[in-house]
C-alpha cells in the first residue's frame, strides 16, 4: 500500500534535504510536487487541497525558514498533516458495554465483511482474550452463510446457525439472546452485500441495527476503490451511525486514496486494516505509524508488534541455540522460517514495514515474491524426513522424485538447495560474528546471498 505516494514523495523529501535553505520558491515546487503525488494516489480533491494549504501556511512560516535543517523540518511538517488527515492516533474497539457487546459489519458486496467479520474475531481473542459469536444475517446468499461457519471454525469462534427463510432482525435477535445466555463476550454481526446502494438495503441494515443496539457499527469498505471509498462510507454515516471504518485488501493497493481520504470526508476513524485472505491479516490502523511509512522511514514499532505476536518463540530460540553450536541449518529449519514470514505477511508485508524502503523498490521490493515461498515450502513437503535433515543426501533420482510430487521442475528442487546451502553459510557466519557478517556476505553475493524467497541470482525465477 502507498508504494506509488511513498515513491514520489521519497523523491521530493530527498530534494528539499539537499537544499541549504528554502525559499518560498522551492517550497512552491515541492508542494506542487506533493500535490500531484496526492492525485495521483486517487486522494480526494477536497482532502488535497486541505493538505497543501495547512503545509504550505506552516512551511512558509517562521519554523522552516529560520531552522538549520529546513528539509527536515519540512518532512516533519508533511508528517504531521499526514496524521492529521488520517485521525491522529488508532481508536480501539469500545466494548466496554454489558456482554454481550455486538459489533454490526456493514458495507457492500465484495468489500471482504464476511472475512473480515472472522479476522475481527481472531484478532480480539489473540490480542484481547476474548470470546466471540458470529453470526450472518445475509439471507440472499445462503453461500455468505457457510462461508462463515467455515471461516468460524478456523478462527476457534462459535457460530450462530441462520437460513435463508429467516427474518435478518430475528436472527440478530436470537444470537444475542444466545450469546447472553452462553456468556459470550462479542457478537459480530456479518449483514448483506448489495453490488450498489439501494433503499430496501439502507432500511433492512438500520432494522438490524435497532434491533441489535451494536456498541460498534463498523463500514468495511475496499481499499483499491480510492476516493469512491470514502464517499460510499459518507453515504452509509448518513444512514447509520458509524463508529469506525475497516479498509480491506490493502495489499492489493498502490495507491492509498481511501486511507488519506475517508477520515477527514466521513469524520470517522480508521480502526482497522487487511490485507489478503489469511485470518490473521488484520491489524489496527496507526495514523502516526501509516503517515512513516508513507514517507518511507518504515513501521518499527509494528513490525515489532508482529514478531511478538506472530513469531514462535520457542522455534526461534531452537534455532538460535542450534545455529551457536555450529550445527548444520536443514531443510526443516528453512520450511519453519518460511512459514514464519508468511505469518508476518510474507517478505512484502515485512519490506513495507522497514525504513527507507521506497528508495529500495526497484533493487529489492520488485524481486520479492511471496508465490516463490509458498512453492519451495511445497517442495520441501515433497522430500523425506530424512532427506530434510540430511540434505546431502538429495541427488539424482531423488531430485527427481521430489520434483514429480510437488509438480514442479528438477531446476526448481536445484535451485532451493542452492538457497538452503547460502542460508547454511549465512548461519555459520551468524555463529562466528553476528549479524555484521551476514549482512557483509548478502552485499557481497549481489543479490545471490538474499534470504529465499527473494530475487537476484539465487533466486527461483518461476
Amino acid at each position: 500500500m502507498f508504494d506509488g505516494l511513498s515513491d514520489r514523495l521519497a523523491g521530493t523529501v530527498q530534494k528539499l534535504r539537499g537544499e541549504g535553505r528554502l525559499t518560498e520558491e522551492n517550497i512552491q515546487d515541492a508542494l506542487r510536487d506533493v500535490r500531484r503525488a496526492l492525485l495521483e494516489a486517487d486522494v480526494a480533491l477536497a482532502v488535497v487541497r486541505d493538505f497543501i494549504d495547512h503545509v504550505k501556511t506552516r512551511a512558509l512560516g517562521e519554523e522552516v525558514l529560520t531552522s538549520l535543517k529546513p528539509g527536515h523540518v519540512f518532512v516533519n511538517i508533511v508528517q504531521e498533516e499526514l496524521i492529521k488527515v488520517m485521525g491522529e492516533s488508532n481508536e480501539r474497539l469500545d466494548l466496554s458495554a454489558q456482554p454481550p457487546a455486538v459489533v454490526l459489519m456493514a458495507g457492500l458486496q465484495g468489500a471482504g465483511k464476511t472475512t473480515t467479520v472472522a479476522k475481527l474475531s481472531k484478532l480480539l481473542k489473540d490480542r484481547e482474550k476474548k470470546t466471540s459469536l458470529l453470526v450472518s444475517c445475509d439471507v440472499y446468499r445462503p453461500a455468505a452463510i457457510e462461508q462463515l461457519k467455515t471461516l468460524a471454525d478456523q478462527v476457534g469462534a462459535e457460530f450462530f446457525p441462520s437460513s435463508t427463510d429467516q427474518k435478518p432482525v430475528d436472527i440478530a435477535r436470537a444470537a444475542i439472546d444466545y450469546a447472553r445466555k452462553k456468556f459470550i463476550d462479542v457478537v459480530i454481526v456479518d449483514t448483506a452485500g448489495r453490488l450498489h446502494i439501494d433503499t430496501d438495503m439502507m432500511d433492512e441494515i438500520k432494522a438490524i441495527h435497532a434491533a441489535a443496539n451494536p456498541v460498534e457499527t463498523l463500514f468495511v469498505v475496499d481499499s483499491m476503490t480510492g476516493q469512491d471509498a470514502a464517499n460510499t462510507a459518507q453515504v452509509f454515516n448518513e444512514a447509520l451511525p458509524l463508529t469506525g471504518i475497516v479498509l480491506t485488501k490493502t495489499d492489493g493497493d498502490a495507491r492509498g486514496g481511501a486511507a488519506l481520504s475517508i477520515r477527514q470526508i466521513t469524520g470517522k476513524p480508521i480502526k482497522f486494516m487487511g490485507s489478503g485472505e489469511k485470518v490473521e491479516a488484520l491489524e489496527p490502523f496507526h495514523p502516526d505509524r501509516v503517515a512513516s511509512r508513507i514517507l518511507g522511514m518504515g513501521d518499527v514499532l509494528s513490525l515489532v508488534e508482529e514478531v511478538q505476536q506472530k513469531v514462535d518463540h520457542k522455534k526461534a530460540a531452537r534455532l538460535a541455540k542450534k545455529v551457536q553450536k555450529g550445527k548444520n541449518f536443514d531443510f526443516n529449519d528453512l520450511k519453519e522460517q518460511f512459514e514464519q514470514m508468511q505469518n508476518m505477511g510474507g517478505m512484502a508485508g515485512l519490506l513495507d514495514k522497514l525504513p527507507g524502503m521506497p528508495g529500495m523498490a526497484d533493487k529489492i521490493k520488485d524481486k520479492v515474491n511471496d508465490k516463490e515461498m509458498s512453492r519451495m515450502v511445497g517442495i520441501i513437503n515433497s522430500m523425506t524426513p530424512k532427506e530434510r535433515a540430511f540434505p546431502d543426501i538429495i541427488k539424482g533420482s531423488r531430485k527427481r522424485r521430489i520434483a514429480a510430487g510437488c509438480g514442479l521442475q528438477v531446476q526448481d528442487v536445484n535451485r532451493l538447495i542452492k538457497q538452503q546451502m547460502q542460508m547454511k553459510k549465512m548461519m555459520k557466519k551468524m555463529s562466528r560474528g553476528g549479524m555484521a557478517k551476514m549482512m557483509r556476505a548478502m552485499k557481497a553475493g549481489g543479490g545471490g546471498g538474499m534470504p529465499p524467497g527473494m530475487g537476484g541470482p539465487g533466486g527461483m525465477g518461476l
